[in-house]
């Protein structure tokens, strides 16, 4: 009896952390952050996965911040979609080391050559396993799924803990303890 209970709250508990970890701290500060194709916060075409019953073009959004606060050094962002049904959401796009001075990511600065992102900046690879963008494609019928884009604003330029091997899950643990601020978009989708 104990070890069903123990297990079904594992089981509830494990989606929520995620969630709350990586997008909703009350205590946190937040900045301005927004996207020019990303307008009225759903999706077009060009920003959704070409594969998976998708057509899209797999082209990530141009994401603009501003209002990052004084000390930052580095920045770090992450896309995660909370409603995946894999119990722990599907980590979309993670890039760390994006040097404070960097207002703005341009439209398909998440392709797998990088070529967009600053100098500095590493891709890591997304649940999909591959190092780049990758555009939105919830299951047919399984109702609106959000994506979360969380730029932090981080109090260190370098994560000594992560490496291009590590996961978005973890960079987000490493970084708990470095965000001084984050600004964060919600777009949605469904099919």
């Amino acid at each position: 009896m104990k070890i069903r209970m123990l297990l079904a709250a594992t089981a509830l508990a494990a989606p929520p952390f995620v969630f709350l970890a990586c997008h909703s701290d009350a205590q946190t500060p937040s900045f301005t952050l927004s996207s020019p194709d990303l307008t009225g916060g759903t999706f077009t075409t060009k920003f959704i996965l070409n594969g998976f019953g998708c057509t899209g073009q797999n082209v990530s959004p141009q994401l603009v911040w501003s209002g990052v606060p004084v000390g930052t050094k580095s920045l770090q962002l992450q896309v995660h979609d909370p409603d995946a049904p894999t119990g722990a959401g599907f980590w979309h796009w993670a890039v760390y080391g994006i040097p404070s001075s960097v207002t703005e990511l341009p439209t398909g600065a998440g392709s797998a050559d990088g070529a967009g992102l600053p100098e500095g900046a590493v891709t890591l690879r997304n649940d999909a396993s591959i190092r780049q963008y990758l555009g939105a494609a919830p299951p047919e019928g399984h109702g609106p799924h959000r994506y979360f884009f969380v730029v932090h604003a981080l109090d260190t330029d370098s994560l000594e803990m992560v490496t291009e091997d590590s996961t978005p899950a973890f960079l987000g643990f490493v970084l708990s303890g470095h965000t001084l601020a984050r600004g964060t978009i919600v777009a949605t989708f469904e099919r």
